[in-house]
């Protein structure tokens, strides 16, 4: 024989929110915990998570007094609530169909002199042959780049930073020969052929 399946969590809350609208009255947390396993079948040790979750969506009422909590929950407020859940839902709708009239009549507007005509079918035609143009343009600009007095005046800077770093490279090349020699006492055709170093070496102009 098959083991009797327990409640769902909404079915515990439903039936618990029975207890209140049935009796019209208010508890505290050890009462329900002896009347909801008895008359609803809510197993006790889940009761005041249930019932805090029902208190956390104000479902239920909870007022302190002293060092108790009591709580209840009368039909009243619980139709209350859905009233104003049930106007928040028609508000959001209205809302909704206002947005959805606003967006209507922005497509219409958007669509007026767009229509399929002979002659915005030829502008068109014409505005691609333009775009196609410009990018051929374009392309025959860029063959040109190199011709460009900035691009020319920067390529000039930049040979020049260059060539100044050629030059402090050549300067150590030689301060390296020259302590080479001083120190070992080489001639400068042993250096260069021990280093790699061309027979032609010396400073740019």
């Amino acid at each position: 024989m098959s083991k009797k399946k327990g409640l769902s969590l909404e079915e515990k809350r439903s039936r618990m929110m029975e207890i209140f609208h049935e009796t019209k009255d208010v508890f505290q947390l050890k009462d329900i915990e002896k009347i909801a396993p008895k008359t609803k079948g809510i197993v006790r040790m889940t009761v005041k998570e249930v019932l805090k979750g029902l208190v956390d969506d104000n479902m239920v009422d909870c007022e302190q007094v002293g060092t108790s909590n009591y709580y209840w929950a009368f039909p009243s407020k619980a139709l209350q609530t859905r009233q104003l859940r049930l106007e928040e839902l028609q508000k959001q709708v209205s809302d909704a169909k206002q947005r959805e009239s606003c967006l209507r009549t922005g497509i219409g507007k958007a669509k007026e002199g767009r229509e399929d005509t002979e002659e915005r079918s030829a502008l068109l035609k014409e505005l691609q042959v333009l775009k196609d143009e410009r990018a051929q343009l374009q392309t025959e600009l860029d063959k040109y780049k190199e011709c460009d007095p900035e691009v020319v005046e920067q390529m000039r800077k930049s040979n020049l930073v260059a060539k100044d770093a050629v030059s402090r490279w050549t300067d150590n090349v030689f301060a390296i020969k020259s302590w080479t020699k001083k120190k070992f006492a080489f001639d400068d055709s042993r250096i260069d052929e021990a280093f790699g170093i061309p027979e032609d070496f010396d400073y740019m102009e």
